[in-house]
């Protein structure tokens, strides 16, 4: 009772204190109000000098030719307003304020309380005021800018170049980037896009000054700093490189927004040397670079984005190539030759300008020479193509790190359009390119380093996929011009037809070969492949191979045993057993029909890289690039659950990044919970489909707190139409109630998943909400066919959802809304007002039949990066946000309303809409 007591009169108390410094503060309002506006009255005549003194330093620019920035106007107007207008305001109020009522017995106190909170709110917006004005200088000099207007017939409007200067410009007005660089081969147009940006610049005012000066090869730093300060107006009083580059830094950070634009940079330079300011405190000055290579960007100058400019499109190249000779090649008879000709320059602007230019007017003889000079890999013969277009790569060439990177270069260029990566280690194993590695690992990691630093150069290009490489035409001649200099080479020059092989290479009278035993002779061979071939058995002397380390069995669909005398009832299993003798072989791609042929004591721990199918391999694509980006990838056809396959399996299984189990028959569970930890420990990619009595993953997961996938990148699951959940709990357990079954449990995690895609599964649920943590790096999420899943996403979900980038919904027929405010949810998190999306760009419904809406209107959901909206065959959907449940609930307003922010939307794709009243 006495504690209760106390309470009570602690909180009267505390009432009572708050009311009484309230009153007291009101009261001094009335009883101050003359030393309040005293205050007041002193501050207003210290702004007064202040601006007086202002407009002294304004009246001696303007008659000095200056300009006046516009914050000193803003800030005199401003300064004019409080002296004027306001002071006025707090004098009628004074005036008001003496003034008596009841017959003059009782003062005025309403009057002196406005006349006191006026007092002291117009008293601080004078201190703010007088803080503002403490200009360093009020104006400026119009000085020299750079000319870099591009004549219309420099500067050609490309549509493949509309997009990279756009991202150029978005890149320029970013002020979190203050290096920035755009790089590309000799003769791409990199100069004329960048002063295209500069005009640009110039034109929309988005920086105070603008100033460019080139680099080149060899850099004078004294130039450099003359080219700079003649468009600032700045004359130089300093002799000494570093005493002209303070002066250049001083004049350069008195400038709040500048532009430094430095073309052609071919190596590292020192901006603090030339005076440019840099660094975290020297934020209004954004730097432009322009280089070959985007190593001498990103290493030496370091640009925090770099765009790359490549060479143009094929119909763009002939565009600009016809325009320049005149409409009437497309209608003459050098429209044949011309085409050729024009391909021969590659896609460079400069080569097809130069050589069109050259070639306008001239009678067909002439074209016909310079296509067959140009089909000639010799620089001595490029007659019609810039002699610096081919210096400037064969200078690259000679500038590659080493002889490695040179050797490299001449190989690629004999390989053709998006070549094989593989291929090409193959080929530079079997020439002994590279010293000073053993392993094939060891060869396949100098190799991707060289190839990254061929691209950094723009010598080589990406090819369709990560595991090809590509080269420009162009550069291909150039390279096999050095190449025919001093290398013994036989070049099989593209679209050329060989009527004839020469004598010493002549083979006539062969037949389909089979018998291979002859290659037990080599006994250094380090690398052998038979893929894509009729082989039918593996001869016995594969075993002297000792020295092999990449056996390629590829799509050997007819490789069923070796000799009789190894024979047994699974004839395979003996040519897996040769495989045994191979003690140095750490590469192996294969397809093993079955896993019962798999010798018990067979062992593939020296493996370090593999592609490996065990089962039936009617739709399997070897070449696919989900298969060739993994170093190690394992493809299952299950008949058994994991836990019962052979210790051969389980090895590789072990050691997997990308595993694929497919047509899983007869199995409701993959893997018991007591042997997870040994596996799946380096898997980056999961794939499960077409399993349809699966309805665990894993079992008995209570056992544990949690299960980690810890390297796991990418999960699909697809047709499993019995799938309950993720893992499944003992079966002792206690129950729980349907609603609470979730694909994904609390123990459950995967900390680097990025993509999620489950189709046709019988979830109901994908999440519960402790386990939402386990999607902070998830980048897509695709739900399609999912029949029963009822909701995707809570409230709190986008908490952790702060990467996602893609999510498709379709054909998901019992969804109603895609956040739902079921009631599970709200008992573990309260409802949050504001929903974001930060990083979504793309988002899709489809085939969603009772889909009323996004979310709720409680909720207000943004969507700041979203680009592509697509809405389709969503019947019931009233608008984006709804606020109802039930149906049959009218909407009077419009589908978009303002509880959904779209800021960047570029594509909306919504037909059919039968409830919708308006967009």
């Amino acid at each position: 009772m006495e504690i209760i007591t106390g309470a009570a009169g602690n909180l009267v108390t505390g009432v009572f204190s708050n009311m009484f410094q309230k009153i007291r503060r009101n009261f001094s309002y009335v009883c101050r109000y003359r030393r309040m506006v005293s205050g007041f009255e002193k501050k207003v005549e210290t702004l007064k000098d202040k601006r007086d003194g202002v407009l002294l330093d304004v009246d001696a620019a303007e008659k000095n030719g200056e300009n006046i920035y516009p914050v000193v106007n803003t800030w005199l107007a401003k300064a004019d307003k409080m002296i004027d207008s306001e002071l006025k305001e707090v004098k009628s109020l004074e005036d008001e304020a003496k003034n008596k009522c009841f017959i003059g017995l009782c003062p005025n106190f309403k009057a002196r309380y406005q006349l006191s909170k006026k007092a002291e709110e117009d008293a601080a917006a004078v201190d703010e005021l007088l803080q503002q004005g403490g200009f360093d200088k009020v104006s400026y000099r119009d000085v020299p800018q750079p000319i870099v207007v591009v004549p219309p017939k420099d500067f050609e409007d490309f549509d493949s170049r509309k997009l990279m200067f756009n991202n150029i410009m978005e890149a320029v007005k970013d002020p979190n980037l203050n290096i920035i660089g755009v790089y590309g081969m000799p003769g791409v147009g990199k100069t004329t896009l960048v002063k295209e940006v500069v005009r640009q610049v110039k034109e929309d005012k988005l920086f105070d000054s603008v100033v460019m000066a080139v680099v080149t090869h060899i850099p004078d730093v004294q130039k450099i700093q003359d080219e700079i300060a003649d468009m600032l107006g700045l004359k130089f009083e300093e002799q000494s490189i570093s005493g002209r580059a303070s002066r250049l830094h001083q004049r350069l950070k008195k400038e709040k927004k500048i532009l430094v634009v430095l073309d052609d940079i071919w190596a590292k330079l020192d901006l603090i040397e030339v005076g440019i300011p840099l660094g975290d405190e020297d934020q209004g000055c954004t730097i432009l670079l322009t280089s070959r290579d985007l190593n001498v960007l990103l290493k030496d100058m370091d640009a925090k984005k770099s765009f790359p400019i490549g060479v143009l499109e094929h119909e763009e190249a002939w565009h600009f190539f016809s325009k320049i000779i005149g409409d009437g090649v497309e209608s003459s008879d050098l429209l044949p030759i011309a085409t050729e000709v024009a391909k021969k320059c590659g896609g460079l602007p400069i080569a097809i300008r130069t050589l069109s230019t050259f070639l306008r007017n001239e009678p067909p003889f002439v074209w016909e020479d310079a296509l067959r000079q140009l089909s000639k890999p010799s620089s001595s013969n490029f007659q019609g193509v810039p002699a610096t277009v081919y210096s400037t790569i064969e200078w690259s060439y000679d500038r590659l790190q080493s002889e490695d990177h040179k050797q490299i270069f001449l190989l690629c260029s004999l390989m053709g359009h998006n070549a094989s990566l593989d291929l090409l280690l193959v080929f530079a194993m079997g020439l002994g390119l590279f010293h000073g590695v053993s392993t094939i690992k060891e060869t396949r990691d100098k190799l991707l380093t060289v190839v990254r630093q061929l691209k950094a150069s723009c010598l080589l290009l990406d090819g369709n996929t990560n595991m090809h490489f590509d080269m420009h035409d162009l550069i291909s001649d150039v390279a096999l011009s050095i190449a025919s200099k001093g290398n013994p080479v036989f070049v099989l020059r593209r679209k050329h037809d060989l009527s004839d092989w020469p004598d010493d290479e002549t083979m006539k009278e062969c037949g389909k070969i089979s018998y291979i035993a002859l290659v037990g002779e080599l006994k250094n061979l380090e690398i052998l492949s038979i893929a894509s071939s009729d082989i039918e058995m593996l001869p016995e002397e594969l075993g002297q191979l000792t020295k092999l380390k990449r056996l390629d069995l590829r799509s050997c669909s007819k490789l069923k045993r070796i000799p009789p005398e190894g024979h047994s009832s699974l004839q395979s299993n003996s040519s897996l057993a040769e495989l045994k003798a191979l003690s140095c072989l750490t590469a192996l791609e294969i397809h093993i029909s079955n896993a019962k042929i798999i010798p018990k004591d067979f062992s593939f721990e020296k493996l370090q890289r593999y592609i490996i199918f065990i089962g039936e391999a009617s739709h399997w694509d070897w070449n696919g690039d989900w298969v060739r980006e993994y170093s190690r990838t394992l493809n299952l056809n299950l008949q058994t659950s994991i836990s019962f396959l052979n210790n051969g399996v389980k090895v590789l299984l072990k050691k997997a990044e990308n595993l694929y189990i497919d047509e899983v028959n007869g199995v409701e569970i993959l893997l018991h919970e007591s042997e997870f930890g040994n596996y799946f420990k380096q898997l980056r990619n999961l794939h499960i489909q077409n399993g349809a009595m699966v309805q665990y993953i894993l079992k008995d997961c209570d056992a544990v707190q949690k299960i980690e996938f810890l390297q796991l990148e990418s999960l699909t699951l697809k047709g499993l139409p019995d799938l309950i959940s993720f893992c499944s709990k003992n079966e002792g357990s206690t129950s729980i109630s349907p609603q609470e079954i979730a694909l994904f449990k609390q123990q459950i995690l995967l900390p680097k998943l990025e993509k999620l895609k489950l189709s046709s599964v019988s979830i109901e649920r994908i999440w519960v909400p402790q386990a939402f943590c386990s999607t902070q790096n998830l980048t897509s999420l695709i739900i399609e066919g999912c029949a029963n899943i009822k909701h995707v996403l809570s409230d709190t979900t986008p908490e952790y959802l702060q990467q996602l980038r893609c999510l498709e919904i379709s054909e998901c027929k019992c969804i109603q809304e895609i956040i739902s405010t079921d009631k599970m949810i709200q008992e573990t998190f309260k409802n949050r007002a504001l929903i974001r999306f930060p990083r979504l760009n793309f988002l899709k419904l489809k085939g969603l039949q009772k889909l009323i809406g996004f979310c709720h209107e409680d909720y207000i959901v943004e969507f700041p990066a979203l680009t592509i909206l697509e809405i389709e065959n969503c019947p019931e959907m009233k608008g984006f946000i709804h606020n109802s449940i039930r149906k049959n609930v009218p909407s009077h307003g419009a589908f978009f309303n303002n509880k959904v922010g779209f800021s960047n939307l570029k594509k909306i794709t919504i037909p059919h809409l039968r409830n919708a009243k308006r967009i």
